[in-house]
């Protein structure tokens, strides 16, 4: 009967094992910005298993670096900020970016940069009707 008790809490631990890699641990994250479409977000399971996100520039209104205190410690992340239908000044979502990852604050600039570089080009650019 310990056999059996033992056999089955291996059982239980190695699919809660499974499970973990397979939706819980990340194992990157990366962001691509394309002005004229949209903004293509990607997370890489430990297990192999990929999910993507894709938001149509059209909804984008900005993109943020946002901080928040979290145990006593100040954490800053990435976040795209989507425009309110009803309300053009106003936002309807906040969408943070790479929440697992947690890259540091002067990598985080970086890629901020390089967003706003894309979003001012979009904004210039002649629209055709």
């Amino acid at each position: 009967q310990n056999s059996m008790v033992l056999s089955a809490a291996i059982f239980i631990t190695l699919i809660g094992l499974i499970i973990y890699l397979h939706f819980v641990k990340i194992d990157q994250e990366s962001l691509l910005v394309i002005g004229s479409l949209g903004i293509q977000v990607t997370s890489s399971y430990a297990s192999g298993k990929e999910s993507t996100t894709f938001i149509e520039m059209g909804q984008v209104k900005d993109v943020v670096i946002n901080e928040a205190i979290h145990m006593q410690k100040v954490i800053y992340y990435l976040c795209i900020l989507l425009q309110d239908p009803d309300d053009p000044q106003g936002v309807s979502e906040v969408v943070p970016l790479f929440q697992s990852s947690k890259p540091r604050l002067d990598c985080l600039i970086e890629v901020y940069k390089s967003c706003q570089e894309i979003l001012e080009q979009r904004k210039t650019a002649p629209q055709s009707s």
